[in-house]
C-alpha cells in the first residue's frame, strides 16, 4: 500500500512540475533564455517537491527511515524515467542536451534536485514530527 501511494504522489508531483515547465517556457525563457531559466526551476521544483512531500508523507504510510528513503528512490528512478522517455521520445532530444541539466561542470543543478527529491519524504517527516519507528 505505501508503494502505491507513494506513485500516486509522484504523479502529482510530475504533474505539477510539467506545469512548471510548460509555465517556464512560456514565462521564464523569454526573459532569461532557456538554460537559465532551467537552473531556476530546480530551486522552485525542489520548494514544490518538498510542499507535496510535506502534506503527504503523512498519507503514504511509511513509518520508518528506511521506508521514507524507499519512497524517495522510487520518486527519483520514476522521474528519471519520465525525463529520458519525454525528452527522447516525445521531444525527440539529443543525449547531450537529456544530460546536460544533470552535468554539474556545465551548471545541471537537476542532480541537486534528484538528490533533495530522494530525501524529501524523510525531510517532510522530520519537520512534521513524525514519530518514525526504527526498521
Amino acid at each position: 500500500m505505501i508503494l502505491l501511494r507513494a506513485v500516486a504522489i509522484w504523479m502529482l508531483i510530475i504533474t505539477v512540475e510539467t506545469v512548471q515547465g510548460i509555465l517556464r517556457t512560456i514565462f521564464l525563457i523569454p526573459v532569461m533564455r532557456d538554460f537559465p531559466a532551467r537552473q531556476l526551476s530546480v530551486i522552485t521544483g525542489c520548494i514544490l517537491i518538498f510542499t507535496i512531500a510535506y502534506f503527504f508523507t503523512s498519507w503514504i504510510g511509511a513509518k520508518s527511515k528506511q521506508q521514507l528513503l524507499t519512497v524517495g528512490v522510487l520518486w527519483v528512478v520514476l522521474t528519471v524515467l519520465f525525463e529520458v522517455a519525454l525528452g527522447k521520445v516525445l521531444l525527440a532530444l539529443p543525449w547531450e542536451r537529456i544530460f546536460e541539466d544533470y552535468d554539474l561542470t556545465r551548471g545541471g543543478l537537476l542532480g541537486f534536485g534528484l538528490l533533495f527529491m530522494l530525501l524529501s519524504p524523510l525531510l517532510a517527516a522530520k519537520v512534521r514530527k513524525i514519530a518514525l519507528v526504527s526498521s
